[in-house]
């Protein structure tokens, strides 16, 4: 069952018989869910070019230390935008780079990034998620 009033919307839906979980958008930028009866906080939706963004799990100090080290290994300016979604092939990168990317950070941290591993990254937030990883098993 679907309802719209105005500019909110319900949603809710029975397999079996059984309620599962529902919906309701109340603005384009707000949703939130009730299951059985409870509901949850509201998710706050924001704007982005029409594409899924998922944000960085690493720490920001990992991904800023990882930002430092691309802009040394790329001669990259001071005044350069780096952020954790930046490619490394979109700041001028080849695959060579990568590899004295990849080696500037075992030395930083003091980790072994297996080439497998290394040939995977592709972004600054990969690289620092990476780095989490593996200090996290190294302890």
């Amino acid at each position: 069952m679907a309802s719209i009033t105005g500019t909110s919307m319900s949603m809710t839906c029975s397999i079996n018989q059984r309620m599962v979980p529902s919906a309701r958008i109340s603005s384009p930028n707000s949703v939130s869910f009730a299951i059985k009866g409870k509901t949850f906080p509201s998710i706050a939706l924001q704007p982005r070019l029409n594409r899924f963004r998922v944000s960085c799990t690493a720490k920001p100090e990992t991904v800023k230390k990882v930002i430092d080290i691309v802009k040394k290994q790329l001669a990259l300016p001071a005044d350069k935008d780096v952020t954790g979604e930046s490619k490394f092939t979109a700041l001028g990168a080849d695959s060579l780079d990568t590899v004295e990317i990849v080696m500037g950070l075992e030395e930083e941290f003091g980790i072994s990034v297996e080439e497998e591993s290394a040939q995977s990254i592709t972004t600054v937030e990969e690289a620092a998620e990476m780095i989490e990883k593996l200090i996290k098993d190294k302890n």
